[in-house]
């Protein structure tokens, strides 16, 4: 079995992130979130998810991003560095209304995403 938690890895995830959001593959986006996954992003409620600000599963998650993508046509997210822990990846990119989002990304022992967390900037 592989490691998935090698820095190569992880940041191969990073990338592979990237370009499944810009080609706006929603599916391959997914395939790399476990079932059980959660997100938690402060734009979360604005989409009708709940106040909590946190989505719970992958239906939900697919949901969620669903509503997102069809208000956001022109979505697309500029890489601009990646940083990697023992189980984890944060993607620093600026999206296309110029702004820098730090998304947090915990990996299961399979190596799919059983965390994420989108961090933006205050202000």
């Amino acid at each position: 079995m592989p490691d998935f938690h090698e820095p190569s890895r992880l940041a191969a995830l990073g990338h592979d992130w990237i370009a499944a959001w810009n080609a706006r593959d929603l599916e391959r986006v997914l395939a790399m979130y476990s079932e059980e996954t959660e997100m938690t992003s402060d734009r979360i409620p604005a989409f009708g998810f709940g106040p909590s600000g946190t989505v719970r599963g992958k239906a939900q998650l697919r949901a969620y991003w669903s509503a997102a993508l069809a208000k956001l046509p022109e979505l697309h997210f500029n890489l601009i560095d990646l940083y990697v822990s023992p189980d984890s990846v944060v993607v620093f990119y600026q999206n296309e209304r110029g702004k820098k989002i730090c998304e947090y990304l915990r990996l299961d022992v399979e190596g799919k995403i059983r965390q994420g967390s989108a961090n933006h900037l205050v202000g």
